[in-house]
């Protein structure tokens, strides 16, 4: 997968995120992904890591074989 394609996703997904994704093996499957979002506010770790998931979609299943997620709420 595009990395653009897959932060274009959350971005759309988390309306208003700043997104950045690092390709970690260079095989376009495997990324890293930080996301900063005011939606997250109040949301616990795994709420907020949830709405990521939701956000990438069917391409967890399909393009994306591994996805490290790091979030954080702006004032963070």
């Amino acid at each position: 997968m595009d990395p653009e394609h897959l932060k274009s996703l959350i971005e759309t997904g988390i309306p208003g995120a700043h997104v950045s994704v690092q390709d970690l093996t260079g095989t376009r499957d495997h990324f890293g992904v930080q996301v900063v979002a005011n939606a997250f506010a109040g949301k616990s770790l795994v709420e907020q890591h949830q709405m990521v998931y939701r956000a990438v979609g069917q391409e967890l299943t399909n393009a994306v074989h591994a996805l490290q997620v790091h979030t954080v709420v702006p004032e963070e």
